[in-house]
């Protein structure tokens, strides 16, 4: 996942980046820093911890320049330790370098041997530090140059925006798999986020999407120079963006991402319906598909399961007890809105089962006379290599049960889920969307088997 902004030619870049984070957290809770530019020298500023606990207005007001670049982490692997957080500086023989990632290199492991064996010392154990050490290690006399050096050592998801002294570099890879947008400030700057909703929270305009493959130059009292740095385009958008990832009032490469899980869940009843009396969402990126699904069988909808949202990824989880105290902490049904009902619930995705066997359980403690859980996408059967913490191909719950076999082992009447051409047609045909945790289809290096590619 994780969340990428880079700000040129705004007076007030940190404050820019800061708000853009803010709104894109979903994205990353771990760690989260902001480095500026102000064409003499490159400060950073990065921590543990959620946006608006790490900066400050006293903090933002050191990171003084109009190019900023910043990032929220989620992690894929390795620690998570404050040295894992981004963006990732270093200087080096053309001056001074700042680099912010989001995806996963899936040849991490081969170029970082091959590094090491040249003599590069790391310091983290994300492959974000590759990046720098071949921008340092080549031989090109132009940072740009040595930059599209870079992306021919490089295979695999990402979105980068690299920050020198006085310009900033942002390039989408050839697949495209990472949303990447951009929008032009009120005060003439621009600004590149991995999601539009970070836009309407600043006052942004949008432009448009980064297209695979592309780079994009911003040097001051210039337009944006625009190049394709890879001849072999070959599409691939995540399909977790829409069911997952993205705020809901994001555009991710022309499509609402509210609208696509309206669709979802209208699809979701058309292939598996169910006798029911009321639909629920899992609060909250079932919301919209819950919609569409209740929608679509003319059944009330109703939010009978309340989330509390002070209840984070980093709650202590010693023991199974605590773990099943904290869906309880996180998540309560109202009672009289269930007693005696046959419930369908909806959620997006079934990993490993864990999670919604307790909402079963939680549900029918309520009194529901029946409990349908229905899944608005496809059976995740393979782990993903392109920036996605899932689990060892082990782990997921759908490679060693049928749904009915699930169902059982989680006591809920039923369980269906949404195809994968149903969730094609969602999405819409016109393009080939990665589907890798559905289908295995490896596009981009990587096989189920590998071990897993690094950190964003």
């Amino acid at each position: 996942m994780c969340a990428i902004v880079g700000v040129f030619g705004a007076k007030k870049a940190s404050t820019v980046a800061y708000y853009s984070l803010f709104s894109m957290q979903h994205r990353g809770q771990e760690a989260t820093g902001i480095s500026v530019a102000n064409g003499e020298r490159i400060a950073v500023y990065k921590k543990r911890g959620m946006v608006a606990d790490v900066f400050s207005q006293a903090t933002l007001d050191t990171l003084e320049g109009e190019c900023a670049v910043g990032h929220n982490r989620y992690s894929t692997a390795g620690s998570e330790s404050a040295g894992d957080a981004q963006p990732v500086f270093a200087k080096y023989k053309l001056g001074e370098i700042s680099v912010v990632h989001n995806g996963n290199l899936v040849n991490k492991h081969e170029v970082r041997n091959e590094l090491i064996d040249n003599g590069a010392i790391f310091q983290t154990d994300m492959d974000t530090e590759n990046i720098i050490h071949l921008i340092a290690k080549s031989q090109k006399d132009s940072l740009e140059d040595r930059i599209k050096d870079m992306l021919t050592k490089i295979e695999g998801a990402y979105c980068l925006a690299i920050q020198s002294r006085s310009k900033m570099f942002v390039i989408r890879d050839r697949f495209g798999i990472r949303p990447l947008s951009l929008g032009k400030l009120k005060d003439g700057g621009y600004i590149v986020a991995s999601e539009t909703c970070a836009f309407d929270l600043v006052g942004a305009t949008f432009v448009r999407d980064v297209k695979p493959g592309e780079m994009l130059v911003f040097e001051k009292d210039k337009e944006p120079k625009s190049q394709m740095v890879f001849e072999n385009v070959d599409f691939h958008p995540c399909a977790f963006e829409y069911i997952y990832f993205a705020r809901p009032d994001s555009n991710i490469d022309g499509k609402n991402v509210y609208e696509t899980r309206l669709e979802m869940g209208r699809r979701l009843a058309k292939e598996t319906p169910a006798e029911v009396d009321i639909v629920l969402p899992v609060p909250d990126s079932g919301v919209a598909a819950a919609r569409g699904y209740a929608e679509a069988l003319n059944v009330p909808f109703e939010m009978g399961i309340v989330r509390n949202h002070y209840v984070g990824r980093t709650f202590i989880e010693p023991t199974q007890e605590i773990r099943d105290l904290k869906v309880k902490l996180k998540l309560s049904p109202i009672k009289h809105l269930i007693e005696g009902k046959r419930v369908a619930i909806i959620d997006d995705s079934l990993v490993r089962g864990t999670t919604s066997k307790q909402i079963v359980r939680m549900l029918k403690d309520a009194g529901a006379k029946e409990v349908h859980m229905r899944i608005a996408s496809p059976e995740i059967k393979f782990p993903c290599r392109y920036g996605i913490d899932t689990p060892t191909k082990e782990e997921l719950i759908s490679t060693k049960y049928t749904p009915k076999e699930i169902a059982k082992r989680m006591h809920a009447d039923s369980l269906g889920f949404l195809s994968i051409e149903g969730l094609k047609a969602s999405l819409g045909n016109d393009r080939n969307y990665s589907l890798v945790s559905f289908d295995g289809n490896y596009f981009a290096g990587g096989n189920a088997d590998s071990p897993s590619c690094g950190d964003c």
